[in-house]
């Protein structure tokens, strides 16, 4: 079984690490109701998505 034969180092392991770090969610506001949502996703308040209904959603 291999063994490393020197231990790593805090400052090794965490530059390897480095590009294991979360990003912040992207947010847009719609442009058809102004409501906040991802990019490239189909708006949950109003169902448009590039300026087009793609999902009916009922008034309540």
């Amino acid at each position: 079984m291999a063994v490393p034969k020197r231990k790593t180092s805090k400052c090794n392991k965490r530059l390897r690490r480095s590009h294991m770090a979360l990003s912040v969610a992207q947010i847009i506001n719609c442009p058809n109701c102004a409501e906040k949502m991802r990019p490239h996703r189909v708006c949950p308040n109003c169902g448009y998505y590039k300026g087009r209904e793609v999902v009916k959603y009922e008034e309540e």
